[in-house]
């Protein structure tokens, strides 16, 4: 059993990626970005302390105007969307900057997808 009381984010991911439809209804940027806004705000509300997957998620704005070279306030999402031909290209390219993010990989020409499918978020 999982412990959604300490971490559980990336854990989610991985689901929302693999069952998009019964989490966020479309494959979508836009919609992803406001369930991890919910479930922030609800683990919140609910006086859970942020975990190291949580806090290591922030870095992932940071990381993604560096790689797309971006000074601007865009948000993460956004940015991804611009770069992107639609939501649901944008969707599956969160995914594989999310793999390369937890890997260290900055070189902004490897974009290809991860065929790994079930990756071991538990150390981070």
């Amino acid at each position: 059993m999982l412990d959604v009381k300490n971490e559980y984010l990336y854990h989610l991911l991985e689901r929302i990626k693999q069952r998009p439809g019964m989490y966020i209804g479309q494959c979508s940027i836009t919609r992803l970005n406001m369930l991890l806004v919910g479930y922030s705000q609800a683990r919140m509300e609910l006086g859970l302390p942020r975990t190291k997957q949580e806090k290591n998620f922030d870095n992932f704005q940071e990381w993604v105007q560096n790689k797309f070279n971006i000074n601007t306030s865009q948000s993460w999402d956004s940015i991804i969307l611009a770069n992107s031909t639609d939501e649901k290209d944008a969707f599956y390219k969160f995914f594989q900057l999310f793999e390369q993010f937890l890997h260290g990989v900055t070189n902004t020409a490897n974009l290809e997808l991860t065929t790994k499918s079930n990756p071991d978020y538990s150390s981070i």
